[in-house]
C-alpha cells in the first residue's frame, strides 16, 4: 500500500470505502490529508507555495502528535524561522493553522488551535512605482513574449498568473474573459483602444499553433512562468532598471487615476482595497488649499 505509514492507511481506506484511521494523530499524517484533500481546492500558485511552506512545518513539527503541539512551540518556530524569513514564517504559521483546523474538523483533535494569540510578524506593503520610463526601457530591451506579457498585464491589471493563462478563446463578443486564479473574479475587459492594438499584434504573427494560449514561445507552446520570468530577469539588467513583473498591476491602477476603474480591473472586492493599494504607490493625489 505504500512505504510510508499513513499513506498505507490512506489507501486501505479509500480500497474499504471508510475514513482514514484518526488514531495516527501525528502532525505528519495530519498534514497528508490535508494535502490530498484540501491542496486540489487551491490556486496552481497556492499550491506551490504551500508545498514549500509545509516542508519547513514537516521539518519542526512532522514528528509531533497534534495534540502535543502547544502556544510556545508555534511562538518558538515563529521566532527562529523569523531570524532568516519574517514573511514565509508568516505565511507558515497560516497554514499551519489551516491544517490544525483541518484536523479538528475531521476529529484528530478537540484543542484550541494554537496559533491563537501569537502574533505575526509585521510586514510592510510594497511601495514600488514604475514611471514610464522605467516600464520602457525594459520592454525595449525584452523578448517579444515579454513585451506582450508587460501591456497585457499593465492593460488589464492582472495577475502574471492570469496573463499567462489567457486563450484566443477567451477573446469572445469584443471582450477578453477573465477569471482571476486567486480570486475566482470573473472580469470582461473591452477590447478597445491600446489593448486592442496589442491583441491584434499577437494575433497577427504566423506560427507554427501547437497551443492556444494567447501568448506563446518560440515554438507556439504557452509561455511559462519561468520561461517570462527569466526573459524579463535579463531584460531588466539590461536596462538597469529593477522592479518585479507584479508591480506592473500596481502601475495600472494607479495609471487609471480613477478608483472606481481601478477597483473594477483589478477585481478588488471594496474601494478601501484600492485606494490603500494606490495610496502606498505613488501617494493621493489632492487639490491645494487655494
Amino acid at each position: 500500500m505504500g512505504k510510508d505509514l499513513a499513506e498505507a492507511k490512506l489507501a486501505w481506506a479509500k480500497l474499504e470505502g471508510e475514513q482514514p484511521d484518526n488514531n495516527d494523530k501525528a502532525f505528519s499524517a495530519v498534514a497528508k490529508r490535508y494535502k490530498k484533500e484540501i491542496f486540489p481546492t487551491k490556486a496552481p500558485q497556492t499550491q506551490k507555495d504551500n508545498t514549500k511552506e509545509l516542508e519547513n512545518l514537516l521539518s519542526a513539527f512532522g514528528h509531533m502528535p497534534i495534540d502535543a503541539i502547544k502556544p510556545q512551540h508555534i511562538q518558538e518556530y515563529m521566532e527562529i524561522r523569523g531570524q532568516a524569513a519574517k514573511v514565509r514564517a508568516n505565511r507558515e504559521k497560516a497554514l499551519f493553522s489551516h491544517i490544525f483546523n483541518f484536523a479538528r474538523s475531521r476529529g484528530y483533535t478537540e484543542a484550541i488551535n494554537p496559533c491563537q494569540g501569537i502574533k505575526g510578524f509585521k510586514e510592510a506593503g510594497r511601495d514600488r512605482y514604475i514611471e514610464d520610463d522605467e516600464f520602457r526601457a525594459v520592454w525595449e530591451k525584452a523578448h517579444y513574449t515579454v513585451q506582450d506579457a508587460m501591456d497585457l498585464a499593465y492593460l488589464t491589471g492582472q495577475r502574471p498568473a492570469d496573463v499567462l493563462k489567457l486563450n484566443r478563446a477567451d477573446i469572445k463578443d469584443g471582450a477578453l474573459w477573465i477569471t482571476q486564479n486567486k480570486t475566482g473574479k470573473k472580469l470582461r475587459i473591452q477590447i478597445m483602444g491600446e489593448l486592442a492594438t496589442v491583441i491584434n499584434r499577437i494575433l497577427a504573427r504566423t506560427r507554427q499553433i501547437t497551443s492556444l494560449a494567447l501568448i506563446q514561445d518560440d515554438k507556439g507552446h504557452r509561455l511559462t512562468y519561468c520561461a517570462l520570468r527569466s526573459r524579463f530577469d535579463k531584460a531588466r539588467e539590461l536596462a538597469g532598471v529593477n522592479f518585479q513583473f507584479r508591480d506592473i498591476r500596481a502601475k495600472s491602477a494607479t495609471d487609471t487615476d480613477d478608483l472606481a476603474h481601478a477597483q473594477k480591473l483589478l477585481g478588488h472586492k471594496n474601494r478601501d482595497m484600492t485606494e490603500h493599494y494606490t495610496r502606498n504607490k505613488i501617494g493621493e493625489k489632492v487639490k491645494p488649499l487655494k
